[in-house]
């Protein structure tokens, strides 16, 4: 088999003509789409509901063009992330899996999917949901036939946040919370989850209790995590090369340094195979990157290439705005399409203010 992979536009909240153009000119058949990746215009917190308008609008058109069914349909994979400040375009990007030879010379783009155990409310930001995220990132892993963790470039999970339902649930039954802010709830699943995805791929050692939303010199440099009120597990969907699977697609990864660093973007490009000269521009790119998937977040230092900044002291717009803006800027600028999917709360993703920068490109056949 061989991954295909295209980048549509949404329309409107609930458009979806995209992916039902790509399955009725024959790029795929809606039995073959296995995943789906994409940016929302809501505000990107607790109560962003475009994600789920989006994911019912996609589902939607699999089933009335496909033969699956409802509930096989239900069991997608679909991160949707909430938020296009700035330039960023709402946009999705679809991968499918089709017939294709492989060269066992050539390693090619692979996909692999997983759904962890359940979290439970108070699990979250604690060494319990590290251990579940870990042990499900090892399940995609096999799931894509990758087995070393070096292959692999890039990790994207959906997981549960806390809710007041949620927190009373954990109350009722005797438990804590790591926190009741809900909102901040989400930035404590991501990092978590960055967490259990650097113990899975082996990046790290097990961290402690301590260590979770705190140290955040350990992270992973592949995670890009995102979290929503709309399950009570870690949705995984990861990716890597793999020697002799098919197709025209490569992944690769570098990481952001900081919200300005292109290059880190660049690097990410190149490190999935496309031959770049050493001051890189969009024009050297040729139209073959698909699409870029970059984590972000404001530099709780408050400063950016030893200037001062201000996004965490701005009461009128939340950093998370500031920074996804900033960045999606920059990538938008390195590739050239501002339908870049730029997502924030990276803590335990990528270095101190900067961010896993990944990249898949046409390297051809």
């Amino acid at each position: 088999m061989a991954v295909e992979v295209v980048k549509v536009e949404i329309k409107s909240v609930t458009d979806a003509s995209g992916v039902a153009e790509h399955i009725q000119k024959g790029t795929f058949t809606a039995d073959q789409v296995v995943g789906v990746i994409g940016k929302t215009e809501g505000n990107g917190g607790v109560n962003d509901y475009t994600r789920i308008l989006a994911d019912r609008a996609y589902r939607e058109v699999l089933e009335e063009h496909g033969t699956r069914s409802k509930a096989e349909i239900a069991e997608i994979p679909m991160v949707w992330s909430g938020g296009c400040d700035g330039i960023i375009t709402p946009h999705a990007t679809v991968f499918a899996e089709v017939p294709g030879e492989g060269d066992p010379s050539k390693s090619r783009l692979v996909i692999g999917t997983a759904m962890s155990d359940i979290i439970k409310p108070e699990d979250i930001g604690r060494p319990k949901m590290v251990e579940t995220v870990a042990a499900g990132v090892r399940a995609a892993m096999a799931d894509a036939g990758i087995t070393d963790p070096k292959d692999v470039h890039y990790v994207q999970t959906k997981t549960p946040l806390l809710t007041v339902e949620t927190i009373k649930d954990a109350a009722s039954r005797g438990h804590t919370v790591f926190t009741e802010d809900t909102l901040d709830s989400m930035g404590v699943s991501n990092g978590t989850t960055g967490l259990g995805i650097a113990v899975g791929l082996e990046e790290i050692e097990m961290p402690t209790a301590e260590d979770i939303y705190h140290n955040f010199d350990l992270y992973s440099s592949v995670a890009s995590c995102s979290s929503g009120v709309e399950l009570n597990q870690a949705q995984i969907v990861l990716f890597g090369n793999r020697a002799g699977a098919g197709g025209r697609y490569r992944i690769g990864h570098s990481v952001m340094e900081d919200a300005l660093d292109i290059d880190g973007i660049y690097a990410g490009i190149a490190d999935a195979g496309l031959e770049l000269p050493d001051r890189p521009r969009a024009e050297d790119l040729d139209g073959k990157v698909v699409n870029c998937f970059i984590k972000c977040e404001a530099d709780r230092r408050a400063l950016l290439r030893g200037r001062r900044q201000i996004m965490l002291d701005d009461s009128d717009v939340h950093h998370h705005r500031h920074s996804k803006g900033a960045v999606g800027a920059i990538a938008a600028l390195a590739i050239n399409d501002p339908a870049v999917f730029v997502s924030v709360d990276a803590k335990h993703q990528g270095p101190h203010g900067g961010g896993p920068a990944i990249a898949i490109v046409d390297v051809g056949v």
